[in-house]
């Protein structure tokens, strides 16, 4: 496991040479380098890939599209090994429209194991004693040149990364969870950011539901204003306006430069056009008509039993009870909202949970017979996993 010098690949002919080189391979390491923590919209900044015997990092900015890359990560004969897969995924589709085929994510394979320090440097360091730097942790990838020193920072996310897999695909054969992770992976392999409802992503703030329909209207403003700004100078909206500074300012509703200035947290450097803009922005709020004020959209329904929270409860018991047994997290095992599924279908067999689209397979192996015996009383198989 020692460490190799990436090949640092800009041109599309490097690219196209050290991929070429890969047509035998059957397994990849692969990390992506954004930077939202400094520009508007994400994108990928760097690939950085793995295998047995090379490694690479490829810079897309000066070639565009691998588009030999894309062809590996969606054959089915290649696994793709990532950690923590799910942003990943998301940059491949929306950048590449690229869909992986065959996923291993080293992250989830440790939840299933039941470890609870699953970040890859945790996992790194107790699997082989290797310590990864963390300084170029808050990096922004969209800079260039890179230096040296950066490149193999990021080269370190991929370079044990099989290794890694390997370990823990012997632990999940071992226990008897390899299935558990197979539709695990299966189902993230179409992981892609939905198409947003346009002029909504001011709901979405934490605290938005806080707020009084005139104080949203002027929050909806607020966002818009700051968005814009943001969108002008590539910058992230935490770096223009942070989204506890709009709660206030929609609350307060400042109407003067000087009450907005005062606002705690509102940029000090803040130009004066750009304040105009966002008190500006305060009065549209202001003056939206109540019939036309935002409100969130109305949840499903369904009838709510005055014994639903006690089922609940007793399905709660039941899995914390076996996530004990199986030194699992409980809420990896199964999360509330599942249970709730579970306890607004009432099974009466165990097959009806296969309706549910919410549990995986596995769940309904390890938990379904207990969760059918305990709210339908039904003939189903004994379980040990019964409320204390």
């Amino acid at each position: 496991m020692s460490a190799r010098a990436p090949h640092y690949l800009d041109t599309a002919e490097s690219v196209d040479g050290f991929l070429a080189g890969l047509t035998d391979v059957r397994a990849l390491a692969l990390d992506t380098e954004g930077a939202s923590f400094h520009r508007f919209v994400d994108r990928i900044y760097l690939l950085q890939l793995s295998t047995a015997e090379r490694e690479a990092v490829i810079d897309p900015l000066p070639i565009g599209t691998p588009a030999r890359l894309g062809g590996l990560l969606e054959d089915p004969q290649v696994e793709v090994v990532l950690h923590d897969a799910d942003y990943d995924l998301r940059l491949l589709h929306q950048d590449y429209g690229w869909r992986v085929t065959h996923l291993f994510d080293t992250r989830v394979a440790a939840q299933l194991l039941g470890i609870r320090a699953f970040g890859l440097a945790a996992l790194l360091e107790q699997f082989f004693g290797i310590k990864l730097d963390k300084k170029h942790q808050r990096a922004d990838w969209s800079m260039r040149p890179l230096t040296a020193d950066m490149l193999d920072y990021a080269a370190q996310d991929t370079r044990f990364l099989l290794s890694l897999r390997d370990r823990l695909h012997e632990e999940l054969v071992r226990k008897g969870r390899w299935h558990w992770a197979q539709e695990e992976f299966t189902r993230a392999e179409g992981t892609r950011w939905e198409p947003e409802v346009p002029d909504t992503s001011f709901l979405r703030l934490k605290g938005a539901r806080d707020l009084t329909r005139r104080e949203l209207a002027r929050l909806r403003e607020l966002v818009r204003w700051r968005d814009t700004i943001a969108a002008e100078l590539d910058r992230a909206t935490f770096r223009v306006a942070g989204n506890e500074v709009l709660l206030d300012l929609a609350r307060t509703a400042p109407s003067s430069r000087d009450s907005l200035f005062s606002v705690k947290g509102f940029p000090r450097g803040m130009s004066e056009a750009r304040a105009q803009e966002a008190l500006q922005a305060i009065v549209r709020g202001n003056k939206v008509p109540d019939a036309d004020l935002p409100r969130f959209p109305k949840a499903a329904r369904w009838d709510r039993e005055p014994d639903f929270d006690e089922r609940v409860a007793r399905l709660k018991a039941i899995r914390d009870a076996a996530a004990a047994d199986l030194d699992l997290d409980p809420g990896v095992l199964c999360s509330r909202d599942r249970m709730e599924a579970v306890a607004r279908r009432r099974p009466r067999h165990v097959d009806d949970l296969a309706e549910l689209p919410e549990l995986r397979r596995w769940q309904v192996e390890v938990l379904g017979p207990a969760f059918v015996k305990e709210l339908a009383g039904s003939a189903a198989d004994d379980s040990p996993y019964k409320p204390g």
